[in-house]
Parts: C-alpha cells; structure tokens; sequence
C-alpha cells in the first residue's frame, strides 16, 4: 500500500509537471509563436540599407560639374563578426593595414551600433576588390561592396561655388535620427550649393532583405527595394565660361561674376585660389589644412559672395546718378586742380596735376575725384545711399550660397547707431568715390552693373528653375541711365578713357565699363613730402585693391561683368583686361582661348621668382637664427620691383 501511495505521489508530480511544461509549450506555441517567429525570423532574414545616390549638378547646357562615380571599398559588420582580431589578420592579408587605420576600425566598432557596417577601406582599386572577393568570401562579416562617391571633374574651378560633400556630425545624427547619417561613407552637403540644396539631392535610401546562415554569409537574396536617386539640380552656371574665367585668373587672389542682364542668370562666378573638393569629400590631411588656413590668398574664402572690399572708383555711377536726381545740370563745369579743400584738410585727385575743367560727361571717362567729390557734398550721403540700395548695393540675395556678406552702405543714421556719432562732411567725399566706410561684395558689383544696363531691378539666380522672371523697372529716368552708360562707354572707347585695355577685341562690338583702384592703406603726409611708393614696390597685402564693371554688347546690353583682383594695384591697367578677355569668351570663345597660353607663361614665371624669394627670405631667416646674438647681419631677401611708367594712381583718402 505505501508503495502505491509512492507511486502515486510520484506520478502526480510528474503529472504536474508535464502539464506545466505543456501548458507553457501551449503559451509559447499560440500566444508568443509570432513574437519568436519573428525573432528566429530576424537571425535568418536581415534588411540591409541601401543608401541613396547623389543627383548631379550640371549646367546649364546639361555638361557635368557635380556626379557620383563607382566607390569600391571593404566593409566589417561587427555584429556578425566571430573574432575582430582574427578578421583584421585576414583582411591584413589581402590588403595592406597601418595601425592608424586599425585602431579607426576597432574605434568604430565599439562606438556605433553593430548592426551598421564599419569602412575599412575606401577607394580600393580594382585589383584590391577582386582580390577581396575571392580570398575573403567565406569571412563572416566581411564584405567587398560597390557604392558610389561624390565627384568634381571641375575640382577647384566650382569649389567655392558648388562646396563639397562630407561624413555627417554625431550632433546631425541626433536632430534628424536618420540612419542614412551613421551609415558608413553617407555624404551630406557641407558648403555651397552641396549644403544649401542638400535634402534635395540627398535622394531616399533603399533596402536589401536577404537571407544569411548562422555565420553570417549569404545564402540568397529575398527581395530588393531600390534607392530614389536625388533630383538633378540644373545651374544657370556656364560651365565652359567658368573654366576659362579661372584660367584667365592664373594666380591672383580674385573674383570674376557674369550675369545676363535680363534674366539674371548667373553664368560664372569665380573666386580663386580655391581647395580641391574632391579632397574635402574625404579627410583632409592635417598639413593640406594647415596650408590653406594660414595662406595669405586666403583659398578657403568664397570672395565672390564674402569677400568684401571698398567699391572704389566703379561706385561713381552711383554718385552719378543721385546727383542727376539731385537735379544737378550735367553740363555744369568743375574745375579739377588736383586737390580738393575742406576746412584744413585737403582731397587729392588721382590725377595729381588736375584734370582742368569737369563735366558730368567726362567725369567718368576721366574718373575725376574732384568732381565727385564736389558732387557728393552738394547732393549729400543720404542721397548716394538710397541710390547705391536702389541698384542692390548693401543686399543679401535669395540664392543657394550660405554665408553671403551685405557690406555696407552708411548714412547719417547708420553712423548714428553704429557709433553714436554725427555723419561728418567729409566721410561725404570719401563715400562720394566709393571709399571710407563703403564695402561691397564682387556680386553686389556686378547686380549694380546690370541694373545700370538694363534700368530693371535685376536679381541674381544660380538655379534654372522655370521661366526666368521678368524684374520691375528701378524707377530711374531713360534719359539718367543713358548718361551714365554714355560715360561707361567713354571710359572704354574714347581716348581720354581710364580703361583702353579693356577695349573689345571684336569688330563691330563694343564693350562699356568702370575702373576702380581702392586703397587698402592710408598715405600720410609725411609720405606725401617725400614721394608716394609705387604699389608695385610695395608688399603685395599693402598694394590696392584693382576693380573694373563692365557691360556688352554696349549698344543692346546683356551681359553683366564685375572683376576683382586683391592687391591689383590698378583697375584699369590689370584687372580690365581680365573683364575683356571674358566678355569675348561669350562672342568669340576661339578668339579669348587663344590669349591663355602667353598668359598662363607668364603666371608660372611670376610664381617661380615669388617662390625663389620667399625661399631667399626663408634661407635668410634660418641663417640668421643660426648666428651668434654679438653676429648678427642684416641679411635681406633680393627685392624685385615692376616699372609702370603708365600705370594710373588711385585715388587718395585726406591727409
């Protein structure tokens, strides 16, 4: 009996526990099958993103300036890694690791989610690829991949324009909380058009459901969702202009802009020296950084829209015409003596001996200082500055470029804010000839200069999006815009002009313009007494500041053009002739071409003789260094200095 009543308690127990473990196999059969279905689901079926191809950015004419091009590299998903240690050997097998590279990857590894592949090496040539699929086919989390990478076949001739692409920032990553931005070799915009039309040409990533064994490798592919490539961004860029225009540059710190004066389409913009973006995509080597920080052409700075710059004398149109507002007869004569007196301070004229007697009409033709100086005090600041904003000096415009600079355009009230000061007569004079307190942008220059062609509030557009717009008229008379054009013309083809090198070099076309030379210092008096320096004697950062406007065809205009050359020393004699040759491009692209090579000669030997003299001054330094303090020679690098006879002086601030 108590056997049978072991027996039974026993089985009992059994009873019960079989039940329990069926009860919980019935539980996890019907009530959590799916949930472990789906997890089982998961170690056997994965989705792989797929991220999205860049659009491109071409040109006008549909020509290329930004494209993706095929990108194969090696790629590590820890997650499905064994061994990390016994990967790196593998993989060091087939292509060659430094530590540097290995400490990135383990780096990686450890700080992003395993589920994201981890680079270890881009760029890989074909021969590394192919390698990399036969020997390390059966490595588990190891994959050769082909994607695409961002490419500039323009490089530096677009930088500043078009800005480059790079790795998104951690803090990118927590705003937007898309996974595209922690996915190796994802590129987002991170200057120029790149970052202002980013989402846009971002595109929307795709995704791969493929099924792997336990190790990880592939068995087959389930079913694939393709990437949404990025939209096509179309510029109103010519890209062919924009390469000329940077050759024609050579090696001056400098900005060109062309514009269609009815449109307002942007055809070029120029600013150099610039940086190869195609570096900037990836990591910039810590010397190549260095380098283009402490250069003194400064190559990281978009000049055309931030670099800002007195307008020198390519301000007097607007001068011009707050004067013929003003009521001012353009007839009435000013005698040009040479200086200028108010109160004990005296203005000089570039023109040291005077220019005689001075009409509107001749006055900028001749770009006499006297004259605008004696036509800005009677007008007054107020009324040069509501002009200079009325031909879109001072402004920001709506375009895809980050970090426009506005200048400035004072009157009594800004002085007032600024520095709790009363406008003075003469901050008028200086204002009056585009000097003092008055700074512009290359773009702002060349808005003016098509607003004066056109007589219509023209706006820049860099993207060709539609139908052009047709833009309001500026309000000003025919018969004012007819003067100042007149005087453009002069300045260029008459005799007596201050810019006959910009004279067109094609027959029956005639090219209008302004030339500027603003100082970047002030000449004192005792500098006067014992004769001006020429700039070229000059070191470059204390030369001035070479300008020149201009607009053509003459007779029916349409195209737009601003020049920049920093440190130019004249505008008339260096930085008009870059203006000509670019404007030709546009007619007779055979005929500008054919002007590069003699040029392009003459910039590598002028880079020769500044590299020799800089390597002088280096070589002068060190043996200085080296010297004894009690031996101590004053050891100087060989000067080279340029005669111009013919080169114009500019003008000059009061003593």
């Amino acid at each position: 009996m108590e056997f049978s009543r072991r027996a039974l308690l026993l089985g009992a127990g059994m009873a019960t526990t079989g039940a329990v473990l069926a009860g919980r196999m019935a539980w996890l059969a019907v009530f959590e099958g799916e949930r472990y279905q789906l997890k089982a689901q998961e170690n056997r079926v994965q989705d792989r993103l797929i991220p999205p191809r860049r659009g491109w950015i071409v040109d006008r004419g549909g020509k290329p300036i930004a494209l993706n091009r095929p990108d194969y590299r090696l790629e590590l998903r820890p997650a499905e890694v064994e061994n990390l240690d016994a990967a790196l050997i593998a993989i060091r097998g087939v292509i060659d690791l430094d530590v540097g590279e290995e400490l990135r990857i383990r780096d990686d590894c450890a700080s992003q989610p395993s589920f994201m592949p981890v680079v270890v090496r881009q760029n890989l040539t074909w021969p590394e690829f192919t390698a990399c699929n036969v020997r390390l086919a059966t490595l588990p989390g190891v994959t050769p991949v082909q994607s695409f990478s961002r490419f500039y076949p323009e490089g530096e001739r677009f930088a500043h324009l078009i800005g480059y692409v790079g790795a998104p920032t951690p803090e990118q990553y927590r705003e937007d909380r898309n996974p595209l931005l922690i996915y190796p070799g994802f590129r987002i915009g991170k200057d120029g058009i790149e970052r202002h039309e980013d989402k846009r040409l971002r595109g929307v990533a795709g995704s791969s459901r493929v099924e792997v064994t336990a190790r990880g490798e592939l068995v087959r592919e389930l079913g694939t969702e393709a990437d949404r490539p990025g939209d096509t961004l179309r510029l109103t860029i010519n890209r062919d202009l924009q390469n000329y225009a940077a050759r024609r540059l050579g090696d001056n710190s400098a900005s060109v802009i062309v514009m269609d004066c009815i449109t307002g389409d942007v055809l070029c913009m120029v600013s150099m020296p610039a940086y190869d973006p195609n570096i900037f995509s990836r990591r910039v080597p810590a010397k190549l950084w260095n380098a283009l920080q402490t250069d003194d052409h400064t190559p990281l700075l978009n000049k055309s829209a931030m670099g800002l710059y007195p307008p020198g004398s390519t301000f007097k149109m607007v001068s011009t015409l707050a004067a013929l507002e003003a009521g001012i007869d353009p007839g009435e004569t000013v005698g040009c003596s040479g200086a200028y007196r108010l109160g004990n301070n005296v203005w000089h004229c570039h023109a040291r001996r005077g220019h005689g007697g001075v009409n509107m009409h001749r006055a900028l033709p001749l770009s006499c200082d006297i004259y605008f100086y004696t036509m800005g005090r009677r007008v007054g600041i107020d009324a040069i500055a509501a002009m200079a904003r009325r031909l879109g000096l001072g402004q920001e415009y709506p375009l895809p470029l980050p970090g426009q600079a506005s200048g400035i355009v004072p009157d009594k009230a800004w002085k007032q804010r600024r520095y709790k000061q009363a406008w003075r007569e003469g901050e008028t004079l200086n204002a009056a000839i585009g000097q003092g307190y008055i700074i512009t942008n290359p773009l702002q220059l060349a808005v003016m200069t098509a607003r004066l062609a056109s007589g219509r509030e023209v706006m820049p557009r860099l993207i060709a999006d539609g139908k052009a717009p047709e833009f309001p008229s500026l309000g000003i008379p025919e018969s004012h815009l007819a003067i100042v054009r007149q005087g453009m013309i002069d300045v260029v083809n008459a005799g007596f002009g201050t810019a006959r090198a910009a004279r067109s070099p094609i027959a029956d076309l005639m090219f209008a313009g302004k030339t500027g030379t603003a100082q970047v210092r002030r000449i004192s008096a005792a500098e006067r007494k014992r004769g001006v320096i020429r700039n070229e004697a000059l070191p470059w950062k204390q030369r001035d500041h070479a300008l020149f406007v201009a607009f053509a065809p003459a007779d029916a205009p349409r195209y737009a053009c601003s020049v920049i050359l920093e440190h130019g020393i004249a505008g008339g004699k260096y930085a008009a002739p870059i203006a000509r040759d670019v404007l030709s491009f546009l007619f007779e692209p055979e005929r500008a071409l054919a002007v590069l090579p003699p040029i392009e000669a003459e910039a590598a030997r002028a880079r020769a003789a500044r590299e020799a003299s800089e390597a002088a001054a280096s070589i002068a330094t060190e043996t200085r260094q080296m010297m004894p303090s009690w031996l101590k020679l004053d050891i100087q690098p060989p000067q080279f200095e340029i005669e111009d006879p013919d080169a114009p002086q500019p003008p000059r601030e009061p003593e």
